[in-house]
């Protein structure tokens, strides 16, 4: 990580190019790969149609796997992509990182928690109005005082630890794997050749290891959201 990030205000608001600037490379990088993945589609696929229906196949799977037959293929091209955009926003950073003037142009936007908070909202709000749609409204609020009103303080700590934990979870696992190659690297070049001798097999490991586990973190990441989502539609009324 190569600083603080860049920020700048618009009407009384603060901004942050960094996570502006990151996003928008892996909108294009997501974009572009399911855009190369996608082309010439055949009947027996091949090549890049391979890897395109393997991971479309693997994130069905998660829906499938939580939740009700009926629900899971309205839920399938959400996650599809939550996946990949997740996936690759992870990795990113293990590969590329640049900075300028002591602050940071491009990193992993999951290594921010302002990122990963967003995320989890929009996935804690979609899943009410999951809950919305299937129940009613009223129907969804009684589910909050299921079996006994006394469990409304409950559901409602509930649902706000859900979210603290969806969203720092990931962040944490991103920065933590990020925050330990930079420091082998410095530890790296501090002392010349002998330190250099220790750390370099030091953070080829441990990058392979982040690799890993940003793949890990998009997986927990889906099938908590699927979670979520079959806890709300699935609600008996």
């Amino acid at each position: 990580m190569g600083g603080d990030a860049y920020t700048f205000k618009f009407l009384g608001l603060m901004f942050n190019w960094t996570n502006l600037i990151s996003g928008l490379v892996i909108f294009v990088l997501v974009f572009c790969l399911l855009y190369g993945l996608s082309r010439k589609l055949q009947m027996k696929p091949k090549g890049a149609q391979n890897l395109m229906e393997w991971m479309i196949d693997f994130t069905n799977g998660i829906v499938r796997g939580q939740m009700p037959a009926n629900e899971a293929p309205h839920y399938n091209f959400m996650a599809f992509v939550l996946f990949v955009f997740i996936l690759i926003a992870n990795e990113f950073g293990l590969i590329f990182q640049f900075g300028w003037g002591g602050h940071e142009l491009l990193r992993s936007p999951t290594a921010d928690p302002i990122i990963t908070m967003t995320l989890a909202l929009v996935i804690m709000t979609l899943t009410h109005f999951a809950g919305v749609a299937r129940h009613g409204f009223v129907g969804y609020l009684k589910s909050y005082c299921t079996p006994y009103t006394a469990m409304l303080p409950i559901n409602l700590f509930e649902e706000f630890s859900n979210f603290l934990t969806l969203g720092l979870r990931l962040f944490g696992n991103i920065y933590a794997g990020e925050l330990l190659l930079k420091l082998l690297a410095q530890m790296a070049f501090s002392h010349g050749i002998p330190t250099m001798i220790v750390s370099l097999p030091l953070e080829v490991v441990w990058q392979g290891f982040s690799f890993f586990i940003g793949g890990v973190q998009a997986y927990v990441f889906v099938t908590l959201t699927t979670v979520y989502i079959s806890s709300k539609v699935s609600t008996e009324e």
